[in-house]
């Protein structure tokens, strides 16, 4: 594992922080609205890195499978959704859009969100893996330059995401540091998943269009699941789909500019 390969794990994981360290500079919870918004530009953005950096590929590396190119995209991308699915019935944790009654429940609430937002956090980890096995065995199609594209893009969807955690966990009653700290752990199962993921790179390579359609299905999974629900909560979503299209824009360029 080269400097350039750390660098792409890493990528992601720091942007969960830099999102994290918002509980220093907020007084207060996050207002609905803007939790909404971040959230909107979240699902874009993962929108966008499923479609570009991962669907795409995929029916590019099996174009040797001529009108049959879509296959390994549409099995994989079902088996990642299923995969998130028996995820969230077999681990206990709360939805981002659900609501808890009761004036000393806004600690619990928010460390199950700290364990949903690990737990969704997971096929992001594996895309960036998943994408670094196939730079690594020289797969067509894939460059350091595209993964990373994909690891900025995660790392940009990362930023909200770590905010919406930290500032909640201080909002409940928990020490600055230790929000932060609850914060950045929600994303260290990224670079864990990657890691874990690029060790099994010689299981993998074969098998990459599949893997790389699978890490799409699994984060399309939790735009629809999660995100998208909690962007169109309380009203109309018009913020939300706003910044969801900004998101969406911002990795589609960052995608064709770099890539």
């Amino acid at each position: 594992m080269n400097a350039e390969m750390i660098r792409e794990i890493m990528v992601p994981f720091l942007g969960t922080s830099l999102g994290a360290a918002c509980v220093f500079f907020v007084k207060d919870a996050l207002p609905r609205q803007v939790q909404r918004a971040l959230t909107g530009f979240a699902a874009g953005v993962m929108v966008a890195a499923s479609v570009w950096s991962l669907l795409l590929p995929s029916m590019d590396q099996a174009a040797h499978m001529g009108s049959f190119a879509f296959v390994p995209a549409v099995v994989g991308l079902w088996l990642g959704v299923l995969f998130l699915l028996m995820l969230d019935k077999l681990i206990p944790h709360l939805h981002m859009n659900n609501e808890t009654v009761g004036p000393h429940c806004a600690l619990k609430r928010s460390s199950m969100m700290m364990l949903a937002v690990a737990l969704h956090n997971l096929p992001e980890g594996m895309a960036v893996g998943v994408m670094l096995a196939g730079l690594a065995s020289g797969a067509e199609g894939v460059s350091a330059v595209t993964a990373l594209t994909l690891s900025l893009g995660i790392a940009i969807q990362n930023f909200p995401e770590g905010a919406i955690i930290s500032v909640p966990l201080h909002s409940g009653g928990m020490k600055k540091w230790k929000a932060f700290a609850g914060g950045v752990l929600s994303g260290a199962v990224e670079p864990i998943g990657a890691v874990l993921t690029m060790l099994l790179a010689g299981l993998i390579t074969p098998y990459l269009p599949y893997f790389l359609s699978f890490a799409a299905g699994a984060m399309l999974y939790v735009v629809v699941e999660e995100l998208i629900p909690e962007m169109s909560s309380d009203g109309h979503s018009n913020l939300g789909t706003v910044m969801f299209t900004i998101g969406f824009s911002l990795m589609m360029v960052l995608d064709v500019v770099l890539g």
